[in-house]
């Protein structure tokens, strides 16, 4: 079978059984050597009624196309599901012409964000970095830099799956569930350049949030060590996606995800500020702080770290609700610098709470939002990506 074409049914049963019949052709001709290309006629569209969009490896996102394809069936869409093209062999010299997205419109419209060749090998680089298939990842994907917050999720979920192999360079742990609305958490390492570098190859994962759980610098007179930062906007320092990102482009978290963090750190009476948060590339931004000071005092942040905004601006990219859960770790500007002693007891009396707080947040907007977070704040204004979108 060459083609699948999926018309609008009568009942959940049967639009039910017409989904999995889908996602079934689709993994099948991946495993033949072959790309699909998804062509959804929307009749609702005036300006845009037929958009389409090649993919690969279906099996890493079932739960995805499942949900998108139910939407647009529901809603009266017809989809036609056919055999595109054989498979990109990644070790091929033409590799690259494929994958360059130095023209790439993230606005334009289409079905997919990506071409099929970008997905093939974000995948196998997710599995190379993490130890772990892309079959496993969850909807809902935790962010960190420290091996305590990877320790402390193993305490919450003592069966989650974890590497299979020794010394990965991100490993990740997965809370699975039904469905994948579990969670999943990656310990990305230091800096803006690894934040990018993991968050470009998620994407394609297309999670329903991203939340980046870290320390930082407190900059306040008033913060004390230990307290909280939610992130309400970012001072973008880090600069790794100037190119593709520009700096006039206002970056802000999900208030969706900031409403719940607040939530439970409220519930919990902890200490917390809302505010910006200065995300640089230097780890020792206070060894140069003539240059730096004036930069933080003019932003008016509450706390610098080396990750939140380059993961909540590739976010943005990607139409991925993200959001930053910061704790104080030290205070430079007020004679508390990170300093071994200090810093571990810190540690130990913090990571279990810190995970706790980002679970519980998940855990309210997965009940609140089922089917996914709301994400039409990050979309262009003629973008309906893979779902039912009225323009």
């Amino acid at each position: 079978m060459m083609s699948l074409k999926l018309v609008p049914s009568c009942s959940q049963e049967e639009v039910d059984s017409e989904i999995e019949k889908a996602c079934d052709f689709l993994e099948s001709t991946y495993v033949d050597g072959n790309y699909s290309r998804i062509t959804v006629y929307r009749h609702w569209s005036v300006h845009n009624p037929t958009i389409s969009g090649k993919i690969a490896r279906p099996s890493a996102y079932r739960w995805y196309l499942r949900r998108e394809l139910t939407r647009l069936l529901i809603k009266g869409a017809e989809i036609v599901i056919e055999v595109a093209q054989p498979r990109c062999d990644l070790h091929s010299p033409q590799l690259l012409d494929a994958l360059d997205e130095s023209n790439f419109d993230l606005t334009r419209k289409k079905v997919f964000l990506f071409g099929p060749e970008r997905i093939d090998l974000s995948l196998q680089r997710i599995e190379h970095y993490t130890g772990t298939a892309a079959e496993d990842f969850q909807r809902y994907v935790l962010l960190t830099n420290y091996q305590m917050h990877m320790d402390a999720f193993r305490g919450l979920y003592p069966h989650c799956v974890a590497p299979t192999r020794r010394d990965v360079q991100m490993p990740a742990l997965h809370a699975k569930s039904e469905n994948n609305d579990g969670i999943s958490i990656v310990n990305i390492g230091v800096g803006p350049s690894n934040a990018k570098n993991f968050t470009d190859h998620l994407a394609v994962l297309r999670p329903d949030a991203m939340l980046m759980i870290g320390h930082c610098a407190g900059v306040r007179n008033h913060q004390a060590i230990g307290d909280f930062v939610l992130a309400s906007g970012y001072m973008r320092d880090d600069h790794v996606l100037d190119e593709v990102l520009p700096q006039a482009v206002p970056i802000t978290p999900s208030f969706l995800l900031n409403r719940y963090l607040a939530k439970v750190l409220d519930e919990r009476q902890l200490p917390y500020r809302f505010g910006a948060v200065f995300t640089t590339a230097d780890r020792n931004w206070e060894l140069a702080l003539s240059r730096k000071l004036k930069d933080i005092k003019a932003s008016r942040c509450i706390g610098v770290d080396m990750e939140s905004a380059t993961v909540t601006a590739n976010g943005f990219r990607y139409r991925i609700p993200s959001a930053t859960l910061l704790c104080i770790s030290d205070k430079p500007l007020h004679g508390s610098p990170k300093l071994p002693k200090s810093a571990n007891a810190f540690y130990q009396a913090t990571k279990h709470q810190h995970l706790e707080i980002a679970q519980a947040a998940i855990m309210l907007a997965r009940k609140d939002y089922p089917d996914g977070l709301p994400n039409s704040d990050l979309r262009a204004t003629d973008e309906p990506l893979l779902g039912g979108s009225e323009s």
